[in-house]
């Protein structure tokens, strides 16, 4: 069996020596560091009861902060809920918008009628709905937007819209009423068969009373089905 060289067991006991000179070095690093850390809170905590108003101060502050912040976080929903129900939109503005924009402008409307939860989805893959809400008396809606920049002289939306509309509304979105709307026309076969299909027609004409004015969609349509809770208004 080899034995280690006299100069090799010499290196190993300095390295030895050295790591444990390394770690008292720390450990008494950590030391003169806990020391300041206490002494410095025994002089802060000797200087604040000595000057035990300065709690109290702070503590007024923090309060006099916490209400300050409250009451403007109370103000901006009140301002918000405000400008959502005095919301309108002339047809000009609609007619301006993007398709997306038009969606959110449907939501915005949604909302503003007492649809807390209407949420735009529309996009690649949404199936047939742009827009999301449950009214005040618990109905699912489920809204097609369908924007045209001419406004009535644009393409009148027809009956392959309606149907992909009827094929997705009640069987995918598990909605109560299925509306589409539009900025423009809706073709004659496309109003009857939204009429045998039980679908909510929003032409410009329906829309400019809905947007310009503060009644909500379902007094502008006729059939719309029953609440789905007792309120005080059903």
């Amino acid at each position: 069996m080899s034995r280690r060289s006299p100069r090799r067991r010499s290196a190993v006991r300095r390295s030895r020596r050295n790591r444990r000179q390394q770690d008292d070095v720390q450990l008494l690093a950590l030391g003169v560091a806990a020391v300041a850390a206490i002494s410095l809170m025994t002089m802060v905590v000797n200087w604040l009861i000595a000057h035990w108003w300065v709690l109290v101060v702070a503590a007024l502050l923090l309060v006099l902060g916490g209400l300050s912040w409250w009451q403007h976080r109370t103000r901006r929903a009140q301002w918000q809920q405000v400008q959502a129900h005095a919301l309108r939109y002339g047809l000009a503005q609609l007619d301006a918008l993007t398709h997306r924009r038009f969606e959110h402008a449907i939501r915005d409307l949604m909302h503003r009628d007492g649809c807390t939860d209407a949420v735009q989805v529309g996009g690649r893959g949404d199936l047939g709905a742009d827009v999301k809400a449950t009214d005040p008396y618990g109905r699912r809606w489920v809204l097609q937007c369908k924007h045209r920049r001419n406004g009535d002289r644009g393409a009148a939306v027809g009956t392959p819209d309606l149907q992909v509309l009827n094929g997705t509304g009640r069987p995918v979105h598990q909605a109560d009423v299925v509306v589409m709307v539009t900025n423009g026309r809706i073709t004659a076969p496309g109003r009857t068969f939204a009429r045998q299909q039980r679908l909510h027609l929003v032409d410009r004409q329906v829309l400019a009373q809905w947007a310009t004015g503060s009644r909500p969609l379902w007094e502008l349509l006729g059939a719309v089905p029953p609440p789905r809770r007792p309120t005080a208004h059903s």
